[in-house]
């Protein structure tokens, strides 16, 4: 058997495997998700009036955007395991969030005085958004290796940048109901470097334990 009948044969195998794939990773992420909520619940705590506050711009785009980024990410984690996987809807759906990102940091720039523009981006939890994203990305880091080690990716380090993008985004998720830091500014710089650090661990994990 040559190298293009060896990647086809896997291809098969991994398209007949993605739905189980798929369902595991839902599975095993359970369980890292009660982890996190643990994790939450012994350093943080839900946003006061945090419901009352859903219906502003701000805050329903600082809680909708990182669960956006999570629901793209296991689409694209999944195909990163698959040998010969078409990324191109992957690459669309983080296209479209990039632009919705820029176009709500231009909106603020626009509404918010230049003289505001600092304080909007350092916020008053820079700190805190650094360290609890990691956090509570831990578990669901984890749980998403052991699952994906079932596998077959052609590219262990982007696989594994795929494993820390998705925990990286379900760990912002969790910490934008805490976080009273709503400037899109604040989410472009502070949330996004946390997810880049993550994504990038996996992807320096991800080229031994997902390596086959």
């Amino acid at each position: 058997m040559n190298t293009e009948d060896l990647i086809r044969a896997l291809a098969a195998d991994a398209e007949a495997k993605v739905t189980p794939l798929g369902r595991a990773l839902i599975f095993g992420l359970l369980p890292a998700l009660a982890v996190s909520g643990l994790l939450y619940s012994l350093m943080l705590a839900p946003r006061p009036h945090l419901l009352a506050l859903i219906a502003e711009p701000r805050v329903l785009f600082k809680l909708g955007f990182p669960l956006a980024l999570a629901g793209c990410a296991g689409v694209t984690l999944l195909r990163l395991v698959r040998p010969c996987s078409d990324l191109r809807l992957c690459l669309a759906m983080l296209a479209v969030l990039a632009l919705a990102l820029a176009a709500a940091v231009i909106s603020e720039l626009v509404m918010v005085p230049q003289s505001l523009w600092q304080a909007a981006v350092m916020g008053h939890y820079a700190l805190a958004c650094s360290v609890c994203i990691p956090l509570l990305s831990a578990a669901p880091l984890v749980a998403a290796f052991i699952v994906m080690r079932q596998g077959a990716p052609t590219h262990p380090a982007l696989a594994g940048a795929g494993v820390g993008f998705l925990a990286s985004a379900i760990g912002a998720a969790i910490y934008a109901t805490h976080c009273p830091d709503d400037s899109p500014l604040f989410v472009a710089t502070w949330y996004v470097l946390a997810i880049a650090c993550v994504t990038a661990l996996g992807a320096i994990v991800g080229r031994r334990v997902l390596r086959w």
